[in-house]
């Protein structure tokens, strides 16, 4: 069985690599979302719905059902591709990204979906004043989490919490009434400050998921990576 796991934003497909490291009899890929430290496809405009179309052709690929592993901006995404291709997953494990009609997006989210607003914040954000604005919670990993972000990812980001201003009401729907039919985990950081444990406690409720809240912010693939992969193997073992 394969496990994909999906990172988030600002981030890169390395902020998986502690898990990674914990789980070396699993056959795991961390994949790379356009933009993020990694190159477009032609004709690409970095929107909600071509990340989500660029995973399920990704997934199907592989050629068998796999686990996967959503943070952040991949807890939306992750949502997304398994409420409308459920076919491709054996199971699904997200945290730290909402799809819910009762989310307001966090400030720094607003800020970045406002014309001129958001382009005056994303001026302001140079590897150096992100990775001090982070090293409060995510200490040693702040600067490499930092360093990947340029002028096309800033520019990506920027389109993709555009295209994304009214998801909850767009693809809840879709997550409550496909979700539930796949074995789910539910994995939120108690002191996550862009997403508060309610709204993960919410999706558990609404796809019948298990919940398990970390000790720890927002960013827990790097914070806790080794509870988080034995929380891993423990759900993926309970579905053999």
């Amino acid at each position: 069985m394969t496990a994909v796991f999906i990172h988030g934003v600002p981030e890169t497909f390395r902020i998986w690599d502690g898990i990674r490291a914990q789980l070396p009899n699993a056959r795991t890929i961390a994949l790379a979302l356009p933009g993020f430290d990694a190159p477009f496809p032609n004709g690409w405009n970095s929107t909600k719905e071509e990340y989500a179309q660029w995973l399920i052709a990704e997934i199907e690929a592989i050629g068998e059902p796999v686990d996967v592993v959503g943070h952040d901006w991949g807890c939306l995404l992750t949502q997304r591709i398994v409420s409308t291709r459920p076919d491709l997953f054996r199971s699904w494990v997200c945290g730290g990204g909402p799809v819910d009609v009762e989310y307001t997006w966090h400030d720094t989210a607003q800020a970045w979906q406002t014309p001129e607003v958001g382009e005056q914040v994303m001026a302001m954000m140079t590897p150096e004043l992100f990775a001090a604005a982070l090293e409060g919670e995510l200490g040693e990993h702040a600067e490499p989490m930092a360093r990947h972000i340029d002028a096309t990812m800033r520019d990506t980001i920027l389109k993709l919490y555009r295209s994304a201003i009214t998801v909850g009401a767009e693809w809840q729907p879709d997550v409550d009434a496909f979700g539930a039919k796949l074995p789910a985990l539910v994995l939120w950081g108690r002191d996550d400050v862009y997403a508060p444990p309610a709204m993960g406690k919410r999706l558990a409720e609404r796809v019948g998921a298990q919940y398990q809240e970390l000790e720890c912010g927002h960013f827990w693939p790097v914070l806790q990576p080794e509870r988080v992969a034995e929380l891993l193997t423990a759900f993926w073992a309970s579905l053999a």
